[in-house]
């Protein structure tokens, strides 16, 4: 019985060890998807000003390469 209570505790142990480490990873990933998202929303935001914008357009589509 005593072996018993030994394992299961050694089980416990180790489950909540793991248990720890993963909620350490998902709160980093949690923190990355974070700054990603606000990445993506400044360059969304970038993207539409320049859509927006005739002569940003305009610019792009008339500028000749440098090389002429």
């Amino acid at each position: 019985m005593q072996n018993l209570i030994k394992k299961l505790e050694e089980q416990i142990s180790f489950l909540q060890n793991e248990i720890s480490q993963m909620s350490d990873e998902l709160y980093s990933q949690q923190k990355e998807v974070s700054v990603l998202k606000k990445q993506i929303s400044n360059i969304e935001k970038r993207i539409n000003e320049l859509e927006s914008s005739d002569e940003a357009g305009m610019v792009i589509i008339d500028k000749k390469p440098p090389h002429y």
